[in-house]
């Protein structure tokens, strides 16, 4: 039986490695996920042969996001989440989250990741606090893995600086965060960037 295991970045590129780590390491493309908030400034979706920029509103431009025989990444498309902002994506999570979009369900996009999450094994308050996490300029990714292959694919997640989950919920609760709200503006690039600060302060 597969679970679900998750790891949280600060980076897209810690993200992409981690994803390119599970790859080498024998996970199926189609059993991993990545989505990350595109206005963290570090993803570039452009010249990649894929439709990333088409639909970005819709999800209709997500485009082939179950991967591929090239691997995860070069699947990456952009779809619009309600209370997240353009989101760059690959992988089974970001597919239920473009046919959320897709079909016009009223905040489906995130309900769509939540749920997903929550259903895949995560607990709902794990969901919401990704969901929170890329919202405020993070990268998640997430991998279905046999229940023997855990820990080495645990361990493959920390092999990229991962970020302490209590940790930041703790901090994310001290300001006053309860819980992922869709109706919330998205962060501005200029919030995305005091975030990270905040956190690149704290690791020193």
């Amino acid at each position: 039986m597969k679970t679900t295991i998750t790891g949280l970045y600060d980076r897209y590129e810690d993200a992409k490695a981690a994803v390119k780590a599970l790859e080498n390491a024998g996970v199926s493309s189609d059993d991993i996920s990545i989505v990350t908030n595109k206005a963290n400034g570090d993803v570039d979706v452009e010249g990649q042969g894929n439709r990333a920029g088409e639909g970005a509103g819709t999800g209709a431009g997500i485009g082939a996001v179950a991967g591929g025989a090239g691997g995860l990444l070069t699947g990456l498309g952009m779809l619009a989440i309600p209370g997240v902002g353009p989101v760059v994506a690959a992988g089974w999570l970001a597919a239920a989250a473009a046919g959320a979009v897709a079909g016009a369900v009223a905040g489906g996009a995130v309900g769509g990741i939540v749920g997903a999450m929550i259903e895949s094994g995560v607990p709902e308050e794990d969901a919401n606090f990704y969901a929170e996490s890329v919202r405020r300029g993070g990268s998640v990714v997430t991998a279905r893995v046999e229940g023997d292959h855990r820990a080495s694919a645990e361990a493959i997640l920390k092999s990229s600086p991962r970020v302490d989950v209590a940790a930041r919920r703790a901090s994310y609760t001290e300001q006053g965060w309860t819980r992922f709200d869709e109706a919330a503006d998205p962060y501005t690039p200029e919030q995305i960037a005091a975030e990270r600060d905040r956190y690149r302060v704290n690791r020193l």
